[in-house]
């Protein structure tokens, strides 16, 4: 029996090769497509759940500061992590990471030198807490002691080639030895704990406390480190956060804000600390997206499949006075769809593999089809499933339903029912395709208008780099790099200006109220850096490099009116131990992502602290302003890598997923309108074949080609203009929901649904006018003769 059905089944795909091919096309599209999609949404959920003990494992936030100034601090101090061990029973372990920043720059082994290598110090207690696979070494006890290092696979690869690694030493800037103790799996693409190098955090200490002389392990004002609490299972976290708070405030009396947030390690990625989302919103969007595209492939096959349903009346007429039940006519209709479901999943599997390498250099991700994974074939199966069975069901019932008498009459053609399921089916399909042309429009604006807001000071042009060695010898690198050509200016900063890293809750002034903390991102400068960024002052002056500067401090707007400073140029200031005054207020200006209002900022004249040279330089003569930048940097700092950045390629990084999702949005809109549009050439193409002897009339008695056209267009184009209509509203909600991430947003305007519900009617248009012409211009002695 089962074999008589697929004869049939295949007899009948093969009989109408054109609304197969749309179907199998459509569906095969709508598949690969969907699963890339989710493929990306399952990457996204997957951050760092992959751990045994990722269930207890919590990463410790704080909030800090008082009013207006609130916010989340995501690193902590240095001590809180072991003395929460050692003072509370349910913290069973914990972890300290943080970055080596420009504490190592140069790598040498024999005759190789390495450079830009993301290094790490933390606890030893990194490899039992955490479980990244330890391919060489003793992962309860990693290290040697603190001049040792692990590193990943592919870094041992890079330094080693072949080699064993272990007891190979690496030279760190040319004095420090490092002992290779351990080698570690690459780290996977889903992780926010991903790095090159390993090194023991006490050596990190111990080389503070030699060269800066301050011991960190006891210190509770350096909020660097990055701290994860490994609890017993059924931890209250509001208990445990007012007992982090008690040891920190008996540390730090001073400190009555520091309200400690343990969030669960696997929440990390997509939400904030105090549980706002912070990614997981466009997970949702993107799996909506998914489904979306996938139902838009269902209604394609559900569409051409009821519309011939008509042709096949007479068939299943047929086949019940020969004694065929309901039962078996919808087996053999269910039979069919899914041997065209195996033939577009196989070919989507295909497509996918094909499409994979596009789609991770749009998202930004290095997925990979693993056949041996069985999460991928429960994701797939479970996807061609669903959307078989939401395909099959309804055109089964349907065909299987038949009165033979009515259909050898030819009675059911008629059937009203059956003609506005597809025409609300159709209205479906353009509403979801006109929804994601809407928010293309609206993302790429959104992005448009980021690029284009005046952030408050001038970044073009304008390139960076670490001195290093360099630093002590500035002013005689800055005369003879302005005597280059190209080169127009020259300043230096303690931090990059669109990302102000450094944050202090210690700053005090007349008038400040008692047991508040006032949360400022401070950044040493030099006398001519607001110059440089042509930076405008609203009150007061600029420095002037005299040594009277190291106690004058210029703050911004928000700053001032944060702080409720009135008149503030020549009040009392102080930042950390510096008694100053104030001396000038600059215009706000954007110094982080504009998802974020503009904070509090100070600036200080310490030249001393300012390590990042900035040159603006002109687009001719850019090459030869980094070249003669590198032999300055060269000159003092031998074998290190010169490592340099523009202005504009930071700025685009901070907004990489947005550019990403717009990227995204364009292509999954492409694909929707154009699974839509297969099945719109298919009920065209469909309804022309049932109307060719109408056609054929209407000419012979003289009707024009453009009067045929409209005939045969009209119809689904004011199913279109209705799906313009259905989704204008759901576009606004959607897209405003959206824009509500960013501090700094554009306005929802009447002509972006406009152009969108246009390029819809437009390509819907072109769909139809194509069949449609086909037909008018066919001779009618063709449809005719056999009448």
């Amino acid at each position: 029996m089962i074999r008589n059905h697929l004869k049939t089944a295949w007899r009948n795909i093969w009989k109408s090769r054109f609304f197969s091919a749309l179907n199998i096309g459509g569906l095969t599209i709508s598949l690969a497509v969907g699963m890339l999609i989710l493929a990306w949404v399952q990457d996204e959920l997957s951050y760092d759940r992959f751990h045994d003990k990722a269930a207890d494992t919590y990463k410790l936030d704080l909030w800090g500061g008082t009013g207006s100034s609130r916010q989340i601090w995501e690193a902590t101090v240095a001590p809180i992590g072991p003395m929460a061990k050692d003072q509370l029973p349910e913290v069973v372990d914990q972890v300290r990471v943080t970055s080596a920043g420009s504490t190592f720059s140069l790598f040498e082994y024999q005759d190789k030198a390495f450079g830009n290598e993301n290094v790490v110090f933390a606890d030893p207690s990194f490899f039992t807490v955490f479980d990244f696979p330890l391919l060489y070494g003793d992962k309860n006890r990693p290290f040697a002691n603190d001049q040792s290092v692990v590193i990943t696979a592919s870094t041992a690869k890079k330094y080693f080639g072949n080699e064993d690694p272990l007891g190979k030493v690496i030279v760190a800037d040319s004095k420090t030895p490092l002992t290779v103790s351990g080698v570690l799996a690459d780290f996977p693409s889903n992780t926010s704990l991903g790095c090159d190098m390993i090194v023991p955090i006490d050596y990190h200490f111990r080389h503070e406390l030699t060269q800066n002389h301050v011991d960190l392990t006891t210190n509770f004002t350096y909020f660097n480190y990055d701290t994860y609490l490994l609890l017993e299972p059924g931890t209250s976290l509001t208990a445990l956060s007012k007992k982090l708070y008690d040891i920190h405030i008996s540390q730090k009396p001073d400190d009555t804000d520091a309200d400690y947030l343990p969030q669960p390690i696997a929440e990390t990625h997509l939400y904030r600390a105090d549980g706002t989302e912070n990614g997981m919103g466009t997970v949702r969007i993107f799996t909506a997206i998914a489904i979306l595209i996938l139902i838009i492939g269902c209604i394609n096959y559900v569409n051409l499949s009821t519309a011939r349903s008509m042709l096949r009346a007479q068939e299943v007429s047929i086949r019940k006075v020969i004694g065929a039940n309901k039962r078996n006519l919808f087996l053999q209709f269910f039979i069919e769809t899914a041997l065209v479901f195996i033939v577009s999943a196989a070919l989507a599997i295909v497509l996918m593999q094909g499409l994979m390498p596009a789609f991770n250099d749009l998202s930004g991700k290095d997925l990979r089809i693993d056949f041996s994974d069985d999460h991928f074939w429960l994701v797939f199966g479970s996807s061609t499933l669903g959307t078989l069975l939401l395909s099959s069901i309804y055109p089964s019932i349907l065909l299987s339903s038949f009165a033979p008498i009515a259909a050898m009459k030819g009675k059911i053609s008629s059937a009203a029912g059956n003609v506005l399921f597809r025409k609300a089916l159709v209205i479906i399909q353009f509403v979801i395709s006109i929804t994601l042309i809407t928010g293309t429009i609206l993302i790429t604006q959104q992005l448009d208008y980021m690029r284009k807001k005046d952030l408050g000071y001038d970044k073009e042009q304008v390139f960076g780099f670490w001195m290093r060695d360099m630093a002590s010898h500035y002013d005689a690198v800055k005369t003879e790099l302005l005597r280059q050509p190209g080169v127009e200016e020259v300043t230096r900063s303690l931090g990059n200006i669109l990302w102000l890293g450094q944050i202090t809750g210690s700053a005090e002034w007349d008038g400040k109220e008692p047991g508040s903390t006032f949360i400022l991102r401070p950044v040493a400068v030099d006398h001519d850096f607001l110059s440089f960024y042509r930076m405008s002052l609203v009150a007061g002056k600029n420095f002037t490099g005299s040594p009277s500067d190291s106690t004058h401090f210029i703050l911004n707007e928000t700053a001032i009116k944060e702080a409720g400073i009135e008149d503030p140029i020549g009040k009392r200031f102080r930042v950390w131990d510096t008694e100053g005054t104030i001396i000038g207020v600059v215009k706000d200006f954007h110094f982080a992502s504009m998802k974020q209002e503009i904070s509090p900022a100070i600036f200080v004249y310490a030249p001393d602290r300012a390590n990042l040279m900035q040159v603006r330089t002109t687009a001719d003569n850019a090459t030869q302003a980094i070249k003669a930048a590198e032999i300055a940097f060269k000159k003092y700092n031998g074998k290190y890598p010169f490592d340099f950045n523009f202005m504009d390629e930071t700025f685009n990084y901070l907004y990489a997923g947005e550019i990403q999702q717009a990227s995204l949005f364009n292509y999954f809109s492409l694909i929707a309108i154009l699974i839509s549009c297969l099945g719109l050439l298919g009920l065209t193409t469909f309804t022309a074949y049932l109307r060719t002897k109408e056609i054929g009339i209407r000419k012979v008695l003289g009707a024009s080609m453009a009067s045929i056209v409209r005939l045969l267009s009209a119809d689904f184009l004011k199913l279109v203009l209705i799906a313009v209509m259905i989704s204008a509203p759901i576009a606004w909600w959607l897209m405003n929901r959206w824009l509500q991430d960013f501090a700094y947003r554009i306005d929802t305007e009447w002509w972006m649904f406009a152009v969108a519900g246009l390029a819809a009617v437009a390509i819907a248009l072109l769909t139809v006018s194509w069949q449609a012409i086909r037909a008018a211009i066919a001779n009618p002695v063709d449809s005719l003769r056999d009448e």
